[in-house]
Parts: C-alpha cells; structure tokens; sequence
C-alpha cells in the first residue's frame, strides 16, 4: 500500500495532492483497522485473485474531513496506477456499496471526488450516484463534488 500512496499520480486527487510515506501509510491503515472496530465497517483490500498482488482498497469510512456533508458515510477507492482502466474500481466499489446497504442497514452512501476527476467520477455514476452538492474541502481547500445513491434508489431496504 505505501508504493500505491507514494506514487504523485495516484495521489494527484488526493485530499492536497500530497504522497505518504511507509510510516504514514502503517498510520492510515491502523486508522482504517480502528473503524472497523467503532463503526461496524471499513476498507477492504482488493487484490488480484490470479496472483494476490494487493492493487488497492475500497471501502467505507466516515468522511469527517467534510463536516458539511455529517452525518454519512462513504464509499471511496485507491488503487495503484498498474490496475486503473481494468474496471477493478468500479467492481470493489459495488461490492462495498451492497456491503454497506445490504450487511450494515445503511440509508445513504455518499462518494467525494474533486472537481476534475473526471475517471471516479464516471465510477460513482455507474454505482447508480448522483451529483447532490459541490464545495470546498476545508481540509485541502480543493473544490469537490458530492454524489449520493440511497438505499431506495439501490434497490435494498435498511434493517
């Protein structure tokens, strides 16, 4: 995972666009273990089934860095440069929005990307999302674009 977030091009869409090292990337995979264990969900590893080779994550996590948008959770996708336009985001992703729908009762599933991003863009709006707001995150001050998909429009009902 650490040469997937050290890679600038990966990480271009990233919060400020910055890369993280081995030690920050222990960090947020500690962070992602730790949600897991409070919220009842988190991110998963994808890997490639013929190899195992870890190509990224996907997943759900609580986007605090965006307050405007709390209480929500969202689905979000990382995955080295070597395994984009494979359509492996996009099959995670649904399994993470079905996961979260289906196994954890959720009502709503929002997904952030900023203004530009053209490629998760196109991934939320297969996942049946649609364009609810755009803002700032204050945390980058990036423009970004809310998508939202509830669980009336997935076709699953809560618990």
């Amino acid at each position: 995972m650490a040469a997937v977030n050290g890679d600038p091009e990966v990480m271009r869409w990233i919060r400020d666009g910055s890369v993280r090292d081995e030690h920050q990337t222990r960090d947020g995979i500690q962070a992602w273990e730790s949600e897991w264990e409070s919220q009842g969900f988190g991110l998963f590893a994808v890997e490639i089934r013929s190899t195992g080779e870890l190509a990224g994550f996907t997943g759900l996590s609580v986007p605090h860095f965006l307050p405007e948008v709390l209480p929500a959770v969202e689905v979000g996708w990382r995955l080295g440069r070597s395994h984009w336009g494979q359509g492996l985001a996009t099959e995670a992703a649904v399994a993470a929005v079905r996961f979260g729908f289906e196994e954890r009762g959720l009502e709503r599933i929002v997904s952030i990307a900023q203004v530009g991003n053209d490629a998760s863009e196109r991934i939320m709006t297969k996942l049946g999302m649609h364009p609810v707001r755009e803002t700032v995150n204050p945390t980058s001050g990036r423009r970004v674009r809310v998508f939202e998909l509830s669980s009336d429009q997935h076709g699953t009902t809560t618990r």
